[in-house]
């Protein structure tokens, strides 16, 4: 075969006796670490080549202006857009339920063993580019196993690629998953990105978190002690870490529960969305977790949506839930049918850091028919939720008459 099929372009080879224009190459094998620095007649073009390739947006090779040929994904995919109704008024969210994202698993190096006492519990959460700069401030927080899902275009996979490569605490920790799903759709998918992250969970237990959340320091081994003091292992448990958080984007963070207390008291820090939706964080009830020394239960209720520590057989999270609203309530109504415990633990804390708001909320807030189909949506839920768990899942669809 002609090399021009072929041609290796490397510091240690001699390409451009291979071809004499660049219009008779076929196949360019640059796989060299040096790309941009390889001595060559044509490097220019090449560099610009493999520039413009880095911000290639993938999802144009899915489609048949470039002649690939039907799979059976692809056919799948087809089939089930074809059952939907154009002319539903929610017919987007419906679509980017059954849309089939492009994802790259283990984007960087992994390398974890699971601590052999079977208590080892890994952190789950989801980003898009502009949560990137927590990454860093998790890690100092965070000793343990993580697993990111990270919400990106082509483009912006390579710039965290330089960004990831550029910074000393990520290169020291070998015990983050990174699994990157590409950008596809009009909504954020974040209960695919979440399900996307569990899957790849190598350790007995999760800690089902969110990127804009610190960690108290210590939590990590605190959380694989308290496992063992409840016996995880022997009923479904969920234990919840109250949620707080700041509005001050500088903020000294309390090194125990007495520090915390003191800049509640003093209105530094607040419970989790004490000011908008307090119904969401209420069942934990922080008044009792102020004195208390020891794990206790508690109820669910409507809107009840915490932070928790499950096994990592736990249920998915629903995918018909995408952008602003219910994504993370749909869930914790899940454990709560399968008869999963609350318990919340009173030396645990995390603290919610300010940010500007996403584009979904501010959709949420600005349109009328995005806030009507949610609550179709929800309302589908309900109905699903009491015909998989019967009886006892008639209170969910009670909630909303």
């Amino acid at each position: 075969m002609p090399c021009s099929w072929n041609v290796q372009l490397s510091e240690n080879t001699r390409s451009e006796l291979c071809y004499t224009e660049v219009t008779d190459l076929k196949v360019i094998h640059w796989n060299s670490p040096k790309k941009l620095r390889v001595k060559n007649k044509h490097v220019e073009f090449f560099r610009n080549l493999y520039l413009t390739f880095l911000e290639y947006d993938g999802n144009l090779l899915r489609r048949e202006l470039f002649g690939c040929p039907e799979g059976m994904a692809n056919m799948t995919l087809q089939e089930e857009l074809s059952k939907l109704d154009e002319d539903d008024q929610c017919y987007e969210f419906r679509r980017e339920r059954i849309l089939m994202h492009r994802t790259h698993l283990y984007y960087l190096d992994f390398q974890y063993t699971p601590k052999s006492d079977g208590n080892d519990v890994t952190l789950v959460a989801q980003l898009s580019m502009d949560r990137l700069q927590m990454l860093e401030a998790i890690c100092k927080h965070w000793e343990g196993p993580i697993s990111l899902a990270l919400y990106m275009s082509d483009a912006e996979a390579q710039q965290f690629l330089r960004y990831a490569l550029s910074s000393d605490v990520l290169m020291a920790r070998k015990n983050i998953g990174y699994h990157v799903v590409y950008k596809d759709g009009q909504f954020y998918p974040v209960n695919f990105l979440r399900n996307t992250a569990l899957r790849q969970v190598t350790t007995p237990y999760v800690f089902l978190s969110d990127i804009d959340f610190l960690p108290m320091y210590g939590l990590y081994e605190y959380q694989r002690k308290a496992i063992a003091m409840v016996d995880m292992k022997a009923t479904n448990k969920a234990l919840i870490i109250p949620a707080f958080e700041t509005l001050r984007y500088r903020l000294t963070f309390p090194k125990s529960k007495a520090d915390l207390l003191h800049m509640l008291d003093m209105g530094t820090l607040f419970t989790f969305r004490y000011h908008v939706w307090q119904k969401g964080h209420a069942p934990t009830n922080f008044a009792k977790w102020r004195t208390a020394t020891t794990p206790y239960k508690v109820q669910w209720e409507p809107d009840f949506e915490p932070y928790v520590v499950v096994k990592k057989e736990c249920p998915v999270y629903d995918l018909r839930f995408v952008g602003f609203g219910w994504n993370k309530v749909s869930h914790i109504m899940e454990l709560d049918a399968q008869g999963y415990e609350f318990i919340v633990l009173p030396n645990a804390f995390i603290i919610h850091m300010p940010h500007t708001p996403s584009f979904d909320i501010a959709k949420f807030r600005s349109s009328e028919s995005y806030r009507l189909c949610l609550k179709i949506l929800k309302e589908e839920f309900q109905k699903d939720m009491s015909k998989k768990y019967g009886f006892a899942a008639l209170k969910y669809v009670a909630v909303e008459t």
